[in-house]
């Protein structure tokens, strides 16, 4: 899907509340439920740099064109259903279900982390996933699941790390309640073709390349989230709170979410 319905907003992450652009019209009133979704910032500092995949999304699209993004997109019904080697964590299923609108439930959490895996696959051809000599070739209801399976691999959620969350605010054509989790290059099996070409100019760049790049504002605060979480300590299971960002009664929010409920 190659991004998701962001605000346009000048945020810092330092910040607890925001405003919204002046003269942006924002109407809670006619605002649809925001739909389950995921993104993932694969990183890679081998080289000693740190890099980022990134891709840009189609000038003839009509939902954020020309943007870079992560891959991501919104939860589709069959990732609550694929077969998975190990799951998630119990500190990162905890943060997932923090606050979660509907009705919360560990298969929601588990679906969000394997649509952050299959976009990766579908937009970047990235296959984070463990080796199954079984068959894996049949019908599943989705031609991408069935195109990573028929690679070899099943998915392996619990590499992801769960490291930020926002919502698109009331009044846009699209909205996402959207979480990010990042992984590192080396838990990727493999690479192979991208199953679509939603995302063109797809590579590995630096921070430094990254400011060049057109991004929408909260793209960019969610790659300084992304870099805070790497400073903090090692990726993976842990009590690190997520920042949550959202709007409530027209104010723009950050918020916390913790593992508190284990």
């Amino acid at each position: 899907m190659g991004g998701v319905g962001w605000f346009q907003l000048n945020l810092k992450p330092s910040k607890m509340t925001y405003g919204h652009v002046p003269g942006e019209v924002v109407s809670e009133a006619k605002s649809d439920r925001p739909r389950d979704a995921a993104s993932v910032v694969v990183f890679d500092r081998e080289s000693g740099e740190l890099r980022v995949l990134m891709g840009q999304r189609q000038a003839t699209q009509a939902f954020m064109p020309g943007k870079f993004v992560f891959p991501g997109g919104r939860v589709d019904p069959e990732d609550k259903t694929i077969g998975t080697a190990g799951t998630l964590a119990e500190s990162e299923r905890a943060k997932l279900l923090a606050d979660m609108k509907g009705t919360p439930s560990n298969a929601r959490a588990l679906a969000l982390a394997l649509a952050a895996i299959r976009e990766a696959y579908e937009e970047a051809g990235l296959i984070i996933g463990a080796s199954e000599t079984a068959n894996q070739t049949g019908k599943v209801g989705h031609p991408s699941w069935e195109s990573f399976l028929g690679n070899g691999h099943i998915p392996t959620p619990a590499v992801l790390t769960f490291f930020a969350r926002a919502i698109t605010p009331p009044g846009r054509t699209r909205r996402f309640d959207t979480r990010f989790f990042c992984v590192e290059r080396s838990e990727v099996a493999t690479q192979t073709v991208a199953p679509d070409g939603e995302l063109s100019e797809l590579g590995w760049y630096s921070l430094l390349e990254i400011k060049s790049l057109d991004l929408a504002p909260i793209t960019q605060v969610v790659l300084d989230e992304f870099c805070d979480r790497l400073s903090v300590g090692p990726l993976g299971p842990s009590r690190h709170p997520v920042p949550f960002y959202h709007q409530n009664r027209g104010v723009f929010h950050r918020d916390l979410l913790t593992a508190s409920t284990e």
